[in-house]
């Protein structure tokens, strides 16, 4: 396989809180008087949207649209006392736009229709179809001044508020109070994605994977980010987009000179040339 880097798009915007917005810290321990669920939080102390979640969500929004979610096409990534219990899409076929975007891992893979069947199935080996990852998704960093002094006043805490949830028994209506820790609505991420253009066997790219992460995009502003996304939390829009383009010839010159292939407020009003 040859593959050739024929230049970078480069998305930058802000990601907008439309509602609370809870992504977890995956730290199961609770201090005294500490909250029982926190935020991600980089090393400042601050509220983040880790590169891996927005990747992550993404994916998974485009294995469904792209009808990638049946059994012949999921591999077993976590299996757990012979039985599979994480399985994502992923394939050796070229021209899927999910692998195409997204990735897809080395060796052998077993899917999910061959493991009910076998759990011991030796898989398929997907190496021959792996290219380097065409999406790039950074860390999105809290725009601190988009927390105002006024939303401050209402915050439990410096740069979040805690939401109180309960469960309650249905017969004897006993309570099980907990709480979670969200961004407030209005706060806004820096983001930047970049989407590599290659040329792989004579065949470029062009903009299919840019058209393709796009409607990622969409699929995400429509669905949640983050945890309890049914119970209210986790709506987000993407607003002050710019896409650059850089040919590979471009980083042998001032990139300072680069203006954008396409703006727009929100993702309603892009469009690609």
């Amino acid at each position: 396989m040859d593959v050739i880097l024929k230049g970078k798009y480069i998305i930058k915007c802000k990601i907008e809180a439309q509602t609370g917005l809870h992504i977890g810290e995956g730290n199961n321990s609770l201090e005294i008087g500490g909250i029982d669920n926190a935020v991600v939080k980089d090393a400042e102390g601050k509220p983040y949207i880790p590169g891996s979640s927005l990747k992550g969500k993404m994916r998974a929004l485009m294995e469904f649209a792209e009808g990638k979610v049946r059994d012949n096409l999921l591999v077993v990534s976590v299996k757990r006392e012979g039985k599979p219990e994480i399985c994502l899409h992923m394939c050796d076929d070229k021209e899927c736009p999910v692998c195409g975007l997204f990735g897809r891992n080395h060796g052998k893979h077993v899917t999910k229709k061959e493991f009910l069947k076998d759990p011991n199935a030796e898989g398929r080996d997907f190496s021959d179809a792996v290219i380097p990852t065409r999406l790039i998704v950074r860390d999105a960093k809290l725009i601190e001044s988009s927390i105002t002094e006024e939303m401050k006043e209402n915050l439990d805490l410096e740069w979040t508020e805690v939401k109180f949830e309960n469960n309650i028994d249905r017969i004897t209506s006993k309570a099980n109070p907990r709480q979670s820790e969200r961004v407030p609505a209005g706060a806004q991420f820096s983001a930047e994605f970049v989407i590599n253009r290659f040329q792989v066997d004579s065949k470029d790219d062009q903009k299919y994977y840019l058209e393709k992460f796009i409607k990622a995009m969409k699929l995400l502003e429509d669905d949640y980010l983050g945890g309890q996304g049914s119970r209210g939390n986790g709506k987000v829009k993407f607003v002050d987009i710019e896409i650059f383009y850089k040919d590979s010839s471009d980083y042998e010159k001032d990139s300072n000179k680069l203006q954008p292939i396409a703006t727009a407020k929100s993702l309603d009003e892009l469009k690609l040339s």
